[in-house]
């Protein structure tokens, strides 16, 4: 992503918090103008549509998501224990958020369209946490079935932590993990 212009950089600030607090289609453009205070201008000049505005947010919230990985595991061995950081994350995350679920599968949710630009963003976040989960367990013969259970119990305890307000379902799905990775020792 580009270097952003103060109002522009408001206006990915506004787009994102209206974003997460009530979703994507609902936020119309004026609004999130108005919200950051920039003329409209701003909004086409900086990113060209509320698509690419949207784009921008996922982009700028998958940057986030994997500085935080990196600075996570940086004391973290190699290994299984790398996989699991990312519920851990996941559940600081989703209470410090406000508990509104996963922003790439709400996105996903509302622009289904996995060929589009935001469908091949999410794809993007979700292909790099997979490659990370799959380093973590590349020596093991059953790597790409925990990886796919994984992310079924990550997707899953997101979304039970968005209906339970509570970081309770996710680190459920942490703990189901940490116990099939220790089955398949």
């Amino acid at each position: 992503m580009t270097t952003l212009t103060p109002a522009a950089d408001r206006l990915l600030q506004s787009a994102s918090r209206l974003f997460c607090q009530e979703g994507i289609r609902p936020v119309g453009i004026d609004r999130i103008l108005a919200d950051a205070g920039v003329a409209k201008a701003t909004l086409y000049q900086a990113f060209g549509s509320k698509e690419a505005l949207i784009v921008a947010h996922l982009e700028r919230r998958d940057m986030a998501d994997r500085q935080a990985y990196r600075a996570h595991i940086a004391s973290i061995p190699a290994g299984p224990a790398r996989l699991l950081a990312s519920f851990t994350l996941a559940a600081r995350r989703t209470a410090a958020d406000g508990f509104i679920g996963c922003v790439y599968l709400n996105a996903l949710n509302e622009f289904p369209e996995p060929d589009e630009p935001i469908g091949r963003a999410v794809r993007q976040h979700r292909d790099w946490v997979q490659e990370q989960w799959r380093d973590a367990v590349s020596a093991r013969d059953d790597a790409e079935r925990i990886i796919a259970e994984a992310q079924v119990a990550y997707d899953g305890g997101l979304l039970g932590s968005k209906v339970e307000h509570s970081p309770a379902p996710i680190e459920l799905a942490g703990e189901i993990v940490r116990t099939r990775l220790a089955a398949a020792i």
